[in-house]
């Protein structure tokens, strides 16, 4: 395929998809990984996609729009599931967990079910299905959900959401984030949403936040959390150098995963 037929089939995949991997697009396009790369390099000189790692996205798209939980799940699963297994291992018999809604603290929740046991305060509903539906020694696990209204990427969120939470008490929170920055902290695309993760962080004695490598450098359009409210961050070996060393400097505790 020549190259302005393969610049507008990845400028289309991306309109299309909103994010795309280097992975699917060589697949797709019948080249190597390291053409694409190539190809994203020179599309994103011309303004027209935005490198993320392993692939591309729409440009300053992070800061409104909020992708939904199918497409989020399908993106850096080994670095996603490496952080959960990490994360895990902070809890123990008879706490009292919150777990905001996401891609990584769902899979977090996977991991959790085969944990000690402990109370699980979510405003996920992939999340409390996981735990009703499971099977074994885990049934019963006492789940509390707060209810609210739902977003694209399956949160329960608003003043019923951030009510419910005022009123509870929480070991520890782990808390999903859109995007990380040195200055902007800990955002989200979705308002209601930054409401109810900022009523979470309130109700927990730790905060442990969830982050791949794809989340540094994305702002989304409203404020969670600084940096130094994090007790912990917990992320994965493939985020640069210098992220790691601002985030180290900001947070309480840097814990690194490898995929």
């Amino acid at each position: 395929m020549l190259q302005a037929a393969r610049h507008t089939a990845i400028v289309d995949a991306v309109q299309r998809e909103r994010v795309v991997r280097v992975s699917d697009l060589a697949q797709q396009l019948g080249v190597s990984a390291m053409t694409v790369r190539r190809d994203i390099e020179a599309l994103e000189e011309s303004g027209l996609v935005e490198r993320i790692h392993g692939g591309a996205k729409i440009p300053g798209d992070a800061r409104a729009h909020e992708p939904g939980f199918e497409l989020k799940s399908t993106q850096l699963t080994a670095e996603k599931h490496a952080i959960a297994v990490e994360a895990a291992t902070l809890v123990h018999e008879g706490m009292a967990v919150g777990l905001s809604a996401g891609t990584t603290t769902y899979e977090l929740a996977k991991v959790l079910l085969d944990g000690p046991r402990i109370t699980v305060v979510t405003n996920s509903i992939r999340i409390a299905d996981l735990f009703h539906n499971a099977t074994g020694s885990r049934q019963g696990f006492p789940v509390i959900v707060t209810g609210g209204e739902r977003t694209p990427s399956d949160a329960l969120v608003g003043p019923i959401a951030t009510a419910a939470l005022k009123q509870l008490h929480l070991d520890m929170l782990f808390l999903g984030v859109h995007g990380m920055d040195a200055d902007a902290g800990f955002t989200t695309p979705n308002l209601q949403e930054a409401e109810t993760n900022r009523a979470f962080i309130s109700a927990a004695r730790n905060v442990v936040v969830l982050a791949d490598n794809s989340k540094w450098g994305t702002v989304g359009i409203a404020s969670i959390a600084g940096l130094e409210e994090a007790d912990v961050l917990v992320t994965d070996s493939h985020l640069g150098e210098d992220a790691r060393r601002i985030l180290a400097e900001g947070v309480g505790k840097l814990k690194i995963a490898v995929p």
